[in-house]
Formats: C-alpha cells, sequence, structure tokens
C-alpha cells in the first residue's frame, strides 16, 4: 500500500545500526577537511560530494562500497571533529522522528593523529550527550572491532570500560570473507564474562555460516544485516516450506535481525528490493528490524527504509509500529528503559497517527 512520505517521516522510529563515519553530511566533510588541510577529496562542493559518496556506493559491491569511508575516516581524526559528527548525527535523526538509535564504529580508525582509543570514545559521546540535551533523543554507542586484525579483546576491554558512559555494546565488522567471527572468540568470551551485550555483523557478504558461528561461537544477542539466513530456509512458489535448523533457532529464540534494505542492494547482498529476504522473513514472524547502515553512502534515512519496504512489500502502519518495537525490545537498553519507551512514546506515537489519518 501507498503511504503519504509525510506520515511515514512522522512515524516514531528506532535505530539500531548505523554507522558513525557512514552518515556524516556532505558539507561537514568539506568543512573538516579544510580544517586539518585535507586535500585528496573528490571534490568540495558538497552536492556534488555528496553524489559522489553515493555513486561510489551503489556499485552492487562491498569493497567499492566501503570505498568512501577513506574520507569520512580521514576528517575525523580530532576530538572536535568526532564530537561534531556525532552530535549532528542525532540532530538529523531526531528530525528525522527517530526516538532512539544505537550508533557503532572502529575507535581504532581514529587515532592517526595521536588520539587514544579513551579520547576517541569520549569525544564520541560527548557529541551524543549534547544531541541528548538539546534535541531530546536518547542513543546508545556501540564499539566495534574489526574482523582483519587483532585488536578485538582490545575494543571488547574499551566497550565495557565505558559502559556506565554511554557505550551500550560490542560489535564484529569488516569483510567476512577469510575472517570468521570464531577468530575472535577470545573478546567475545570476556563480554559474556562481563553480562555486557553482542551484535556481530554476519550474513551480508558470507553465507549461513557466518551467522551461525556469529550465534554459536560469539554468543551474538543480535545480528547486522543476516541477509544470508534465507539460505537456510526453502521457499517454493513465494512460500516457506521448511526451516533449517539455524533458522528455526533464529526464530525460537527471537534473535533479533538488524535489516538494512537499501544498503544491501548497494553492497549487492541482495540485488533488488524485491529479492530481498526481508519480505519472507517478515511474514514468518522473524524479529526483523530496519535500519540504515549508512546515510551518507546509501542516500537514505529512516523514512526512505521505510518507504522502500511500504512500496516492496504492502507494508502498513501496523506494520511499521511492530517493526519499531521489534528494534525497541532488541535494544541494548534496560529492560525497564525499553517498556517505558514502547508504552509512554511509540504505542502512543502510532496510536495519534492512526487516529489523525481517520479523522482526515
Amino acid at each position: 500500500m501507498s503511504i503519504d512520505k509525510g506520515v511515514l517521516k512522522s512515524l516514531p522510529k528506532v535505530l539500531l545500526h548505523e554507522h558513525l563515519d557512514g552518515v556524516l553530511r556532505p558539507s561537514t566533510v568539506v568543512d573538516l577537511a579544510k580544517s586539518i588541510h585535507y586535500t585528496l577529496l573528490p571534490s568540495e562542493d558538497p552536492v556534488a560530494l555528496g553524489q559522489w559518496f553515493h555513486r561510489g556506493a551503489n556499485q552492487g559491491s562491498l569493497p567499492e562500497y566501503l570505498k568512501g569511508f577513506a574520507h569520512t575516516i580521514a576528517v575525523m581524526q580530532t576530538e572536535g571533529a568526532l564530537e561534531r559528527v556525532a552530535y549532528e548525527q542525532a540532530q538529523d535523526l531526531s528530525l528525522d522522528s527517530v526516538i532512539y538509535f544505537e550508533t557503532r564504529f572502529a575507535p581504532i580508525f581514529h587515532t592517526q593523529r595521536g588520539l587514544t582509543h579513551q579520547q576517541v570514545v569520549s569525544a564520541v559521546l560527548r557529541g551524543m550527550e549534547r544531541g541528548r540535551k538539546d534535541f531530546g533523543i536518547s542513543s546508545g554507542l556501540i564499539i566495534c572491532a574489526m574482523r582483519n586484525m587483532d585488536v578485538s579483546l582490545d575494543m571488547a576491554e574499551l566497550a565495557v570500560d565505558f559502559r556506565q558512559r554511554g557505550v551500550v555494546g560490542f560489535d564484529l565488522a569488516g569483510e567476512e570473507g577469510g575472517y570468521p567471527p570464531k577468530k575472535h572468540v577470545e573478546a567475545f568470551h570476556y563480554i559474556q564474562r562481563q553480562n555486557f551485550n553482542i551484535t556481530v555483523h554476519a550474513g551480508e557478504g558470507y553465507g549461513k555460516e557466518s551467522i551461525w558461528q556469529a550465534i554459536q561461537y560469539c554468543g551474538a544477542h543480535r545480528i547486522g544485516h543476516g541477509t544470508r539466513l534465507i539460505d537456510d530456509i526453502a521457499v517454493a512458489d513465494g512460500k516457506v516450506v521448511k526451516l533449517g535448523e539455524l533458522a528455526q533457532y533464529v526464530l525460537d529464540k527471537r534473535i533479533p535481525l538488524e535489516i538494512c534494505l537499501l544498503s544491501n542492494v548497494h553492497t549487492g547482498a541482495a540485488r533488488s528490493l524485491e529479492e530481498h529476504p526481508f519480505r519472507v522473513l517478515f511474514r514468518e514472524k522473524f524479529r526483523v528490524t530496519l535500519n540504515t547502515d549508512n546515510r551518507l553512502m546509501s542516500n537514505t534515512t529512516m523514512s526512505k527504509e521505510f518507504a522502500a519496504a511500504a512500496d516492496a512489500y504492502g507494508l502498513s502502519i501496523d506494520d511499521f509500529e511492530k517493526i519499531t518495537i521489534n528494534a525497541m525490545k532488541s535494544a541494548f537498553l534496560p529492560y525497564d528503559r525499553r517498556i517505558n519507551f514502547i508504552y509512554s512514546t511509540i504505542k502512543p506515537g502510532y496510536a495519534r497517527i492512526r487516529s489523525s489519518l481517520t479523522k482526515a
């Protein structure tokens, strides 16, 4: 069904999967580059630069998609830059009716000019805190380790060190092929012993084995992307005829899937929205959530992701409420705060919008 874009924008939203170094405003990239005399940008015109990022990302290739990050990371090497990007992220999301978001990044990429990991994380948290005060948007920070680097235990310890100051979880990101999650099992065991939260990028660029390892070796509480879970689901004539043991486990244990529709098409994880497994996963009652991944690279917003889902899968406002509640249930927040968001903000917000549409 078609839902008015203004209505989609007004719907309360919860965002669990977004990368800090993938959300910069093109104008901010230009400003920050000038401030540190970084001269490698393909354009200093914000409009042209934004188009360059999106064009490079929309190639159906994850390696091509990732090339733009060389520039965003290059300009995020000072405390001021990190704080600004985090603050602007909060502002931009609040304007899109996002009520809670989790952002993630790899601190190791932001030490090229001498910052310590602690300074890097502190700067981002300051920006997020200013965003909370100025825009009333709640948030949490996830620390990423990288699959191809041997620093995952250090990053796990860093995440736990900051858990009382705004870090809510630990993630493993980067190229999946050749870098299985189980190589980082020591870091995940440390996080588990600390009773902390785990999400893992898995099943985006590699098969269902990656998802299985993330859950059974690393103890993932959520899966980032998870598109290849469809490899464990037998579908005939558009209907599910059998779930494999992994898919059944994910369904039964209510393991959330952080789905990023437009990004998945841009990276080639899905050939098109129509062929994306979201339709099957949502219909079979998997705990799916909708996310942006990288707003700059994919030229997206949560409203655009909702619009894509409404157009491609015929989702209704009731469906978006269900997806938003799924996301809030899955957030790395204490139980009482999740419940409070659902009953004081999400349900009343959707009820108000439905009521206004009925009167109209």
